[in-house]
């Protein structure tokens, strides 16, 4: 925990007291560094470690812990090209809000009591709600803000209520000691309120369909960084929540989750039939989250072997490839200052590496075999197969209209001939390649050893 808070701690000091000339360069070596120490954790493969009485590390955060290291330094290298033209106190405190984004996320994912995850939980929101109000490009911003908090906060008081029912019920709000101490909870009125009001800011987090409008205006309205930051690690935190409280509820309320693992089902089909109707290329991409994500929460209700260790290996697919695309939206928008789909095609003609960068994500988001994407959608959908045969018809179109919507995206930016007035752009440069490939090459390399997320 030392190691953790101490390199923490210097990052977030660097930030102020770096030379103004040397700012990003040694905050972005930091972070790599921090990123490539942190693989340690993949040793944690049987075993908890504990840290302390208050953090842990084992199987389940881990993973999620070297994902949120990892994506820190392709955050910053993303927004240096718009940011390094802004004066040096506001470059300083975009950066300080970045690096408290992402420490306050490892903190959540190595919290071991609840209440110390609740409250590192909610406080994400707050340098979430800053980079998207204060460097959001366009005047919605505010209004994004506002679904976020409200969607957010209705969310977080039912957690809260059932956290205090918890620690009445148990004694304790320690994962740990719940775990070695279960109590057999039968399935009542009352116990069913508790249960929904436990999920309840999780869902809203991941997003399930129907609570998810708060998704695409974040994305749209936030910085590259807001989007990536938000697609990689923050909705994990709600698939982290579900996995974590899951352990701790008995199966006697299995059948209470069925009817949410149906709509959840519903809604991957739903929100992947709605990225075909997009017009806006962040848009599109946030509402492909909202169809992998309820992948993730109707595996993780489940709580068998197999769907546990699918929706963590989505999770950690989804992470990069997700920041990947938005990378690749915001390389596109640098240069023809514009997200609609209809005037971004025909860019292969004059950024062809580009282009490759943009096929090789898209096939990775529509899980082509052996991505770690497609693993994690094996995993699943053998644990839905074998919960209901039925739920195999949903799941194979949702599965066509993910690949259709994926080839739509790579061929509305990519293909066909370029309008007039693109026809002159900027090639790309030799940071955006390297901010491509720690994101695309762990993913690759995922592929060779799937086992470090098992």
């Amino acid at each position: 925990m030392l190691i953790i808070s101490t390199s923490l701690s210097i990052l977030l000091l660097s930030t102020w007291l770096v030379p103004a000339k040397r700012l990003w360069e040694v905050i972005t070596a930091q972070s790599l560094i921090i990123a490539i120490a942190s693989m340690v954790w993949f040793c944690i493969q049987n075993n908890t470690l504990f840290l302390n009485s208050y953090f842990t590390i084992d199987q389940i955060s881990s993973p999620l812990l070297i994902l949120t290291c990892w994506l820190t330094a392709p955050t910053l290298l993303a927004s240096q090209s718009k940011l390094s033209k802004e004066p040096i106190p506001r470059q300083r405190a975009y950066i300080f809000t970045i690096i408290t984004l992402q420490a306050t996320t490892l903190l959540a994912f190595l919290a071991d009591n609840m209440m110390l995850f609740f409250i590192l939980f909610e406080s994400t929101m707050i340098p979430t709600l800053i980079i998207i109000t204060r460097w959001g490009a366009q005047k919605e911003r505010m209004l994004a803000g506002t679904y976020l908090l409200f969607y957010t906060l209705f969310g977080s008081m039912a957690l809260l209520t059932a956290l205090l029912f918890f620690h009445e019920t148990f004694g304790t709000l320690s994962i740990s000691l719940i775990k070695d101490s279960m109590k057999e909870l039968h399935p009542s009125a009352c116990m069913m309120a508790w249960w929904a009001a436990c999920f309840t800011a999780f869902l809203v987090k991941m997003p399930l369909y129907g609570v998810h409008l708060w998704l695409p205006k974040a994305h749209v309205e936030a910085p590259i960084a807001g989007s990536m930051i938000l697609a990689g690690t923050l909705l994990k935190l709600g698939g982290y929540g579900i996995l974590r409280i899951s352990a701790i509820i008995n199966d006697s309320f299995l059948n209470a989750a069925a009817p949410l693992i149906i709509f959840s089902m519903f809604g991957v089909l739903l929100s992947a039939a709605l990225c075909s109707r997009q017009t806006d290329l962040k848009s599109l991409i946030a509402f492909s989250s909202v169809s992998h994500m309820g992948l993730v929460i109707a595996a993780s209700f489940l709580k068998t072997d197999w769907s546990i260790a699918g929706s963590l290996i989505l999770m950690i697919s989804h992470g990069l490839v997700s920041s990947a695309l938005f990378c690749l939206a915001n390389t596109s928008y640098e240069r023809t200052h514009t997200r609609t789909l209809i005037i971004l095609q025909g860019s292969q003609i004059i950024l062809p590496l580009s282009a490759a960068w943009w096929l090789m994500a898209a096939l990775l988001n529509m899980a082509l075999p052996p991505s770690p994407n497609f693993i994690g959608e094996m995993s699943i959908l053998s644990s839905l197969f074998q919960w209901s045969n039925l739920t195999l018809i949903i799941m194979g179109v949702s599965i066509l209209f993910t690949t259709s919507y994926s080839l739509y995206m790579f061929w509305s930016t990519q293909r066909e001939y370029p309008p007039m007035h693109i026809k002159f752009m900027p090639p790309i440069q030799t940071r955006e390649h390297i901010l491509l490939a720690l994101h695309v090459i762990p993913a690759l390399l995922l592929t060779i050893k799937p086992g470090l997320l098992f």
